[in-house]
């Protein structure tokens, strides 16, 4: 097929599209790839030291009577399941107490109410850390399940290398009709395919609190998230950020080592749920926030640029043609990357959020700072 000489604006449009095209291919090649075609080893080391389990909870009483049997129910030779209870104001004291009771395993303690002192879960983190006692910490929150008996066995085998000092699992969220859950869900997957595909690629940046471990060495040697107290959020992403490196982080994808948090009701909810969580990506270090800005930008521009030439210019088959191979390249990709993280056919859903997801990430970037920040820490 001939095409006409193309004019200024035409070379300019195409070489945007051209640029943008191969940074998205790069992108999936390069931070998708690994976590698709990851093969968590087979044998393995029989990794059975003793574990704590930390759950900071505020608020969390009908929750902690659903799940905390699960986590304290574990197919482990030796853990405890550390509960600090910050501050409720619901019956959680009472359902720890009944617990303790049956659970010689369990041990909480409860942070008092105090109204001229304000604090996030960070204090109730570094608390539930000082008081465990042994050396490798298993983070979750008091709405997550674990995918079965054998979560916290899956999970530690990430330490069985002496030198891992961290280990990213995946926390997903429960499915149930809607495009609201659709969309909580795929954003949760949209994130673990970055998190746990830049790790596996040698550049950690992150982990998420619901489902994370790492040593107590680490924790306390660093100053634990006091280098971050003054925020809201960061008591796992900034943890992560400021002390994993490619030597002593490792990456835990078995589906038995999964755990799944309800998911938020209302798109206010998500909203803000988000917004929290996004507050920390500036101080995230500048190689990794180029990166994660750089991905949606060139992929916005690349599908504005493609409708642009689609709709009025004769160089609408490139195109087609450069968003068929994309498309084809970051579905095949997606695909093997759901199936490794037990997430069925979530990855369709890029039809319909490639476009809108990132306006949404910006929606909530920008939503009220006030609402943020009365919004519960969890």
């Amino acid at each position: 097929m001939n095409f006409p000489a193309p004019s200024v604006t035409e070379t300019v449009l195409l070489t945007t599209l051209g640029l943008c095209w191969l940074w998205q291919l790069w992108f999936l090649l390069a931070r998708v790839r690994p976590l698709a075609f990851y093969r968590q080893p087979e044998a393995r080391l029989g990794f059975q030291e003793p574990i704590s389990v930390i759950i900071c909870a505020k608020n969390e009483a009908e929750n902690l009577k659903r799940f905390l049997p699960l986590i304290l129910d574990q197919n482990y030779p030796s853990f405890e399941v550390i509960v600090v209870n910050d501050s409720s104001e619901d019956d959680s004291d009472m359902v720890l107490a009944n617990f303790k009771s049956k659970y010689a395993a369990l041990y909480y303690t409860t942070i008092p109410k105090d109204r001229k002192f304000s604090h996030g879960k960070k204090l109730a983190l570094t608390i539930g850390v000082k008081a465990a006692k042994h050396q490798h910490l298993l983070m979750t929150d008091a709405d997550c399940q674990p995918a079965g008996n054998n979560w916290l066995s899956e999970m530690a085998q990430g330490f069985a290398e002496p030198q891992k000092e961290i280990v990213l699992g995946f926390g997903a969220y429960e499915k149930s009709k809607g495009l609201l859950n659709q969309l909580v869900r795929y954003d949760a997957f949209f994130t673990a395919i970055q998190y746990l595909g830049f790790a596996l690629s040698g550049k950690p940046y992150m982990g998420v609190g619901r489902n994370l471990a790492y040593t107590k060495t680490l924790f306390v040697s660093n100053g634990g998230v006091k280098k971050h107290a003054h925020l809201l959020s960061g008591d796992d992403d900034l943890f992560v950020q400021d002390r994993a490196t490619k030597q002593n982080t490792t990456v835990v994808i078995h589906a038995a080592s999964h755990t799944q948090s309800i998911a938020p009701t209302t798109f206010g909810e998500w909203l803000q749920q988000k917004s929290r969580h996004l507050s920390t990506n500036r101080y995230y270090k500048a190689g990794i926030k180029t990166e994660l800005a750089l991905e949606p930008l060139s992929r916005q521009i690349f599908l504005l640029t493609s409708a642009y030439l689609i709709i009025f210019n004769t160089f609408a088959i490139v195109a087609i043609g450069l968003i068929f191979v994309r498309l084809t390249v970051q579905l095949l990709l997606w695909r093997k990357a759901a199936k490794q993280l037990n997430q069925g056919r979530i990855y369709w859903s890029v039809l319909i959020y490639d476009c809108l997801h990132p306006w949404l990430l910006l929606m909530a970037q920008f939503s009220n700072p006030k609402r943020r920040n009365k919004y519960r820490w969890k």
